[in-house]
């Protein structure tokens, strides 16, 4: 099955804040927010990743207003715990992210372990997945990258993906807040 290059789309801004789970203000900035788990949404489909949980955000402002973004000015407190998980670059999270529509290669490597010498024994361990050819992982990367959330001085709205290290299960979540501290004002977001 040969894999198709999904188009990297960046994450549009929704008409209204009121189109997300939950928003909350920091100063004249409206920050929107829609907690998403382990799913990666953009509109090629969605893809995932065991090790980050994933928010889609917007900013709004009046027209003409700018703001300096960064993903440093977020964290995210789940479960109530006292220190906040910081905001994470999007590279890190490449590295972990599932593509529902790509399939490793297996008849290859069920091949190769049947008949013909060593391996194979009850003993040994499973083969290494295979590693990812890189026009798979060259994909993925510039998707992550158009969806996440775009830094620096930028015209209102905005909208993107913010990625949080979190290696639990979703179900276990009993809250969630977005946390903004930034040149805009500070605001808790309680998304769950």
């Amino acid at each position: 099955m040969k894999y198709v290059l999904k188009e990297a789309v960046p994450v549009p801004p929704r008409a209204a804040p009121a189109d997300y789970s939950a928003a909350g203000k920091a100063g004249k900035v409206t920050i929107a927010a829609d907690f998403t788990g382990h799913g990666v949404p953009g509109p090629s489909g969605v893809m995932t990743t065991e090790d980050y949980v994933v928010v889609e955000v917007g900013l709004y402002g009046a027209a003409g207003d700018q703001l300096n973004i960064s993903i440093d000015n977020f964290s995210l407190r789940i479960n109530g715990k006292k220190t906040p998980l910081p905001s994470q670059p999007y590279g890190l999270v490449v590295k972990s992210l599932k593509d529902p529509d790509y399939e490793q290669p297996k008849k290859q490597e069920s091949k190769s372990s049947i008949g013909g010498g060593g391996g194979g024994a009850q003993g040994d361990p499973p083969p290494m997945p295979a590693k990812l050819p890189v026009e798979v992982v060259r994909s993925l990367t510039q998707r992550v990258q158009k969806a996440s959330l775009l830094e620096g001085d930028r015209a209102l709205p905005q909208a993107g993906l913010l990625y949080f290290q979190y290696r639990g299960k979703t179900e276990k979540i009993q809250s969630v807040e977005l946390l903004y501290d930034g040149p805009a004002g500070k605001v808790t977001i309680p998304l769950l």
